[in-house]
């Protein structure tokens, strides 16, 4: 014991000077020295302001806790209030806050084709992929997807999508893509359009789109119909679009529904996002809902 408190006395004592001998021995000022104190404690990230807008924007657009939004869509929500900055400037920002997309592109939910050959009437393509059109109701896509279930069955779904607005106008959910799944689309679309709407109805070449129950359908309304060609699904992109941005957004990454009361829930509810809160630069940073009473007034 004696030996240890010898060697701890013997130990070098910690020098300490005073802050006014430090900053003569390198020549500071001591009022520079202190000045830089204060900036220092008073300084803040240049980008504050940015991050909060920022986060905000990403928390909108966040679907089932995951981060949806990319730095564009970010980029022009900021352009909307005030806030300019770059694309690699929002990229970093995104970084240091943790909420880049957090999605996955890949989804196991096949590609379901109803083309059976030509078994009813095939209609002419009117589109030719020009898909250019601004006005709301006037052209409108449809087409079926299916999805798989916790139970290896299929559910099908039926949507119609306004060209011009993005907006979904019909989604239907069935376990077979029958004439009923069919018919009950049409019928949300008639209750959604206007009196006056007569609009173009665009489908590929299913063979539930040639037969007359859903010719006459459309002809009852006055609707013009309008076919893609044989096996070319860019003649319809608009609503292959919106359905590659359901699963992906919706569906991936996660385990599948376990029926179909749960996927009519939740598409429900991404219907609902889809149409009043997600924008894009298609629409000019509004929503499809947005873009239509925008473009019906103007």
């Amino acid at each position: 014991m004696d030996q240890i408190r010898d060697d701890q006395s013997q130990r070098p004592k910690k020098l300490r000077y005073k802050i006014g001998d430090l900053l003569k021995a390198i020549g500071l000022a001591k009022a520079t020295y202190h000045d830089e104190r204060k900036r220092i404690a008073h300084s803040h990230d240049k980008y504050e302001e940015a991050k909060v807008q920022i986060l905000k924007i990403a928390q909108r657009f966040r679907l089932r806790g995951r981060w949806t939004a990319g730095y564009r869509r970010i980029q022009m929500e900021l352009d909307q209030i005030g806030l300019h900055l770059s694309g690699d400037t929002i990229r970093k920002l995104m970084r240091e806050l943790n909420i880049q997309v957090t999605l996955y592109n890949r989804h196991r939910n096949g590609k379901y084709s109803s083309y059976h050959g030509t078994v009813g009437k095939i209609a002419d393509n009117r589109l030719k992929q020009n898909f250019n059109e601004k006005r709301p109701y006037h052209v409108i896509h449809t087409d079926v997807t299916q999805v798989r279930l916790a139970n290896h069955q299929w559910a099908y779904i039926s949507a119609m999508i306004d060209e011009a607005s993005q907006e979904i106008l019909a989604f239907q959910i069935g376990i077979s893509p029958n004439k009923e799944l069919i018919v009950k689309t049409v019928e949300e679309l008639i209750t959604n359009l206007p009196d006056n709407a007569y609009p173009i109805i665009h489908s590929d070449q299913g063979w539930h789109y040639q037969l007359g129950y859903y010719t006459q359908k459309l002809a009852d309304h006055q609707f013009i119909q309008s076919m893609s060609r044989k096996g070319n699904c860019l003649d319809n992109a608009p609503v292959e679009s919106f359905f590659h941005l359901f699963k992906t957004e919706l569906l991936a990454g996660f385990l599948p529904c376990k029926d179909i009361a749960e996927l009519s829930k939740l598409s429900q509810e991404y219907v609902q996002y889809f149409n009043h809160v997600r924008t894009t630069l298609k629409t000019k940073g509004m929503t499809p809902v947005e873009y239509r009473n925008h473009a019906l007034a103007a």
